[in-house]
Order: structure tokens, then C-alpha cells, then sequence
């Protein structure tokens, strides 16, 4: 059985130590909400899936290689030899500012559609038993929007659980067009997950979290940065303060956060100890450079438990 499936745009990432006009050296890995959230799970004793598409050419090859060796399940991903791997490229601007620039129009990531996700849900077994979807597949055309509303459609006849991460992207749509998008959607989410800038995206309520309570989601998950993070339930409330280390790289710190947030509720954890996890997991990920690639294995969560500067032996 998969535990978790989830389905976008992954891309070859390109890292500069400063601006981009003055040239220099870059350091190469790959890049994508849903596939950094797929690593996280993975790592942390997961089955996870990725649905996506890649380009025939030597940057989808890094995509699809990094995550096999991270034990991501491609079984659903496709090669599309008629477009590019799309590219995201991150300046260190300003101490640990960093700027991104996308190069995706037009993309092998771009073409992924409802077929795609129609394989994975018709293949012989069990459904996922959490699907992953994030405002930023939406946001990539109609046709992955279309694929979202289809897994979400399939999920939830087959019973699954359904979380959506709002993710929104400025760079790719407004916060008029993603809510367009995304506020049908809630009636068949199970969590939304979210920062507190975001919530504008899913309701102009006074207060959106009741509003998308309201709409039948049964728990909202709101992210607060160096704050910390909360859990709405119509049960009740719990908050957990953001764990103390030190920041290196937030990129990829969402990500992080959504993966042990996620890895809670699959091992069954109540809310404060899924938002404990959730909160140690965006923690290495702040505490380490990239996107995924500081993610710790289920026996390394306890390490920030540690006093600063300690070693393990």
C-alpha cells in the first residue's frame, strides 16, 4: 500500500553563493514542493509516490535519479520527450535571503494532466492512504489543475485522506486566481495546511479558519514561521513554538514542516505530537542548506534534542 501519494512539478535547482548577473559557481540538485514533501515522508519510513512528468534530457534524468535513490516511487511518473525539465534557480541575495527565479512555461512538468492520475489510482491494490496536493500544481495550467481535481475526486470516492498545502506563489498566479481555483476544493479536503498569509487565499472571512471549517475540512494546520505552528479542529486547538536552531537555508522549511506533519498522522499521532514532529522536521530543514537534502531519517529525530554544539557518539 502507499502511504502517501502526491502528484507536480519537480525541477533541476540551481544554487548560487551570490547574484546571478556576476556569474560564478552554482551548485545542481533538484527542486519541488511535492516531491520535497515525498522525500521527507520516505525518509522518515514511508512508502511515498510521486506522480510527474520529466523532460528526455539530462536535467529530468537528475530529477528522476534523485528521487529513486531517495525511495520515492515513480511507478506513475512519466518521460515526455517533447519538452523541458523545467529549471528554478535560487540567489543567496542578502544573508539568508534568497531570490528564485523559475524558468517552467512550457515545461515537461507543465503537461502533467488527468491521465496521469487516473494510472495511478486504476493500478491493482489498496488507494494511498493520504493523497498530497498543493496550490502550486494548480497554478501551473489548466491541465494540472485538472489533474488535482481529479486525484482529489478519486481520493475521495476511494476513502483516502486529502490534504492540501495552499503553497501560494505569488510569481505564478495572484491570490484572485488561486482562489478561484482552490476554494472549490474544500469541500472534499480532509487538511489544509497553510500560513498565515495564505489563509486570504481560501476565505475573506474575518476569520478564515472557521470559514474553511465550515466548508467540511476537518482540521486547518496554520504555519506561523520562527512563531511556530497551530491546529484548528472544531475538537479544539493546539500550538507548538518553532524549535530553536540556527538558520542557515529557509528554503524548503514548509516542505519540511508538511512532511512530519504528514509522517505524524500516518503513524497515527494525535494533533500536538504531529505538530511536535512537524515542527523538528522544519527545523533541520532551516538548520541545513537545500531544499531536501538535510531531511533526517526517523532514528535522527530526537538529535535537536541535544544541547548546541554537542556531538553524538
Amino acid at each position: 500500500m502507499i502511504d502517501l501519494l502526491t502528484l507536480g512539478e519537480t525541477m533541476a535547482a540551481f544554487r548560487t553563493t551570490g547574484p546571478l548577473r556576476l556569474g560564478g559557481t552554482a551548485g545542481i540538485s533538484v527542486a519541488g514542493s511535492e516531491s520535497n514533501v515525498a522525500i521527507g515522508l520516505a525518509r522518515l519510513g514511508h512508502r511515498a509516490a510521486w506522480v510527474g512528468v520529466t523532460g528526455a534530457d539530462e536535467p529530468g534524468e537528475l530529477v528522476r535519479r534523485t528521487l529513486r535513490a531517495e525511495n520515492v516511487d515513480l511507478t506513475w511518473s512519466r518521460v515526455d520527450a517533447t519538452a523541458p525539465t523545467g529549471l528554478i534557480l535560487f540567489e543567496n541575495r542578502v544573508a539568508d535571503i534568497n531570490r528564485v527565479t523559475y524558468h517552467r512555461a512550457g515545461s515537461a512538468g507543465s503537461r502533467l494532466g488527468p491521465q496521469d492520475v487516473a494510472r495511478a489510482f486504476a493500478a491493482p491494490g489498496a488507494p494511498p492512504r493520504l493523497l498530497h496536493v498543493t496550490g502550486i500544481t494548480c497554478a501551473l495550467g489548466e491541465e494540472p489543475y485538472r489533474a488535482v481535481v481529479e486525484a482529489v475526486r478519486r481520493a475521495r470516492a476511494a476513502g483516502s485522506t486529502v490534504c492540501l498545502d495552499v503553497n501560494h506563489r505569488q510569481r505564478l498566479w495572484s491570490v484572485a486566481e488561486a482562489a478561484a481555483a482552490l476554494r472549490p476544493l474544500l469541500p472534499s479536503i480532509d487538511l489544509v495546511i497553510a500560513s498565515d498569509d495564505e489563509l486570504a487565499v481560501l476565505s475573506d472571512e474575518t476569520d478564515p479558519v472557521r470559514a474553511v471549517l465550515s466548508a467540511g475540512v476537518t482540521e486547518v494546520v496554520v504555519k506561523h514561521g520562527a512563531g511556530g505552528a497551530t491546529s484548528h479542529r472544531a475538537t479544539g486547538t493546539d500550538h507548538r513554538p518553532a524549535r530553536t536552531v540556527p538558520v542557515v537555508d529557509t528554503v524548503g522549511a514548509g516542505d519540511a514542516f508538511v512532511a512530519g506533519l504528514l509522517s505524524g498522522w500516518l503513524d497515527g499521532a494525535d494533533a500536538p505530537d504531529r505538530l511536535d514532529r512537524a515542527v523538528t522536521t522544519g527545523a533541520f530543514a532551516v538548520a541545513t542548506r537545500g531544499d531536501w537534502e538535510g531531511l533526517p531519517g526517523r532514528d535522527e529525530l530526537a538529535l535537536l534534542d541535544h544541547e548546541p554544539g554537542g556531538t553524538v557518539r
